[in-house]
């Protein structure tokens, strides 16, 4: 079996208790504790100069390699090109985009740094899996040290169409860089359409059955592999909520009103002041619920040195205090809004509680709050999803009430249903999402992709054969 090395931009850290633990970093764990392996990345610190070796610990089977960086490269590389660059565009955000030269370049400079200090570590028979927009060029600059190993990449976020795509300048090097792997994920088979079609059409590349992709003389294959969450850990966590401490002080302070709760971090990207705007023209056009419906948005904190963001919470504040200076009752506060983490267990008690669970991105690669909510509901009185079909966890999650978060007054209707909905609705949409959620979870999805990435060459034969 070959060993397995995980490239990311930040290493999970073998002493965090998977409490604390994002689904991903556990299962990432699991899979390397599994084979044996390494898991490479960032050191979260800079030093002038990176000229430094990684810092290199075991835990068990698994080695950590931790990366220091040049303050300007690990600026123009993260804030710069990674967020500056590449985030804006494949959220098709292109006013905010902004390109510089010296930011490319420094985001390529770390790639290279990256496969350098990376080298050494590898054998030849080493099947390597790199995470994120971060290190879109690292299998080029690995191929040019000599590395002929199987290389993955996986894309978390959307994949742009090629509309937006072209307007990077840089877009025919990213897809050059792309042809060095052996396979390429991406959330979506909608995103798996727009690559292949910028290949077919503007790269002149070609593509034959399962995804397999001929380009400057290279073959790999591009495939879709929604990520999931670990359903069994989140139903637990959900049910022991019942009777626990989190749950009598929500109820408490509800005081028998019905809860509609979202929870995404602070980005422009999840389309906040949307859904506060929504809320309002619930409140206005169905005065029914008001005094008797909170919403509750938790939004962590995200890139606060960035003035959008910045100006994004000032946003949300001046909308949430609005709308509950127009609808507030000496009893009743319409909407609830923090700016901070809450432990998962908290979470899971608020989930579990809110009969809506509102997740309307105005683009997301795919929202695994979605998958949350559904997989911490009770199943005898299930909530009701609402999620924008921007999202990429809308092909999946049929059962969910669809709202397409740029319509305020549509979200607003579709809160109104959602609030009225019959128990066996609710049941009957429940159930088919939760048979997707239980389904493809994230250790199936971390199997799959290790799985197809072992067999990649047997796709290129299967591909050439049909084309011959």
């Amino acid at each position: 079996m070959a060993r397995l090395v995980i490239v990311s931009n930040r290493v999970a850290s073998p002493r965090e208790r998977a409490a604390k633990a994002g689904g991903l970093a556990v299962a990432l764990r699991e899979a390397l504790g599994k084979r044996g392996g390494l898991w490479f990345g960032w050191s979260g610190e800079t030093e002038v100069g990176s000229a430094a070796k990684p810092k290199v610990f075991r835990s068990g089977r698994v080695t950590y390699a931790l990366q220091d960086l040049d303050p300007d490269d690990q600026r123009a590389h993260y804030a710069g090109y990674a967020n500056g660059t590449l985030w804006p565009l494949c959220h098709y955000r292109l006013g905010s985009l902004s390109f510089r030269r010296s930011d490319w370049e420094g985001y390529r400079r770390v790639n290279q740094h990256f496969a350098r200090s990376l080298m050494p570590m590898l054998t030849p028979d080493d099947m390597v899996w790199v995470h994120d927009y971060h290190f879109i060029p690292l299998a080029t600059e690995l191929r040019k040290l000599g590395f002929m190993g199987r290389i993955g990449y996986f894309h978390h976020i959307p994949w742009p169409t090629p509309e937006v795509f072209l307007s990077l300048p840089s877009h025919a090097a990213l897809v050059n860089d792309l042809s060095y792997y052996d396979l390429v994920g991406l959330q979506t088979e909608h995103d798996v359409r727009a690559l292949l079609t910028y290949i077919s059409s503007e790269a002149r590349g070609w593509i034959a059955p399962a995804g397999v992709v001929g380009l400057h003389e290279r073959r790999f294959r591009v495939a879709a592999f929604p990520i999931g969450i670990d359903a069994e850990a989140f139903v637990k966590d959900a049910a022991a909520s019942v009777g626990s401490e989190e749950e009598a002080r929500l109820a408490s302070s509800l005081a028998g009103r019905t809860l509609a709760v979202g929870v995404d971090r602070l980005d422009y990207s999840k389309g906040l002041p949307n859904k506060f705007a929504a809320f309002g023209e619930l409140l206005k056009h169905y005065p029914e619920h008001r005094s008797q419906v909170t919403m509750m948005q938790v939004a962590p904190l995200s890139r606060g040195e960035v003035a959008e963001y910045r100006a994004l919470r000032r946003e949300l504040e001046e909308l949430g205090g609005a709308i509950n200076g127009e609808y507030a009752e000496f009893d009743w506060v319409p909407l609830r809004y923090l700016n901070r983490p809450l432990p998962r267990a908290t979470l899971a008690a608020i989930y579990r509680m809110a009969r809506l669970g509102v997740v309307t991105p105005l683009r997301d690669g795919m929202n695994l709050v979605a998958k949350e909510y559904v997989a911490a509901q009770d199943p005898e009185d299930p909530g009701v999803l609402v999620l924008s079909r921007f999202a990429g966890a809308a092909d999946e999650l049929t059962g969910a009430m669809m709202v397409n978060p740029y319509d305020a007054e549509g979200m607003a209707d579709t809160f109104n249903t959602a609030l009225t909905m019959p128990i066996e609705e609710r049941r009957e949409r429940w159930r088919a999402n939760m048979d997707k959620v239980e389904t493809n979870t994230i250790h199936h999805w971390c199997e799959r992709f290790i799985d197809d990435l072992s067999h990649s060459v047997e796709h290129f034969s299967e591909a050439m054969e049909s084309r011959s």
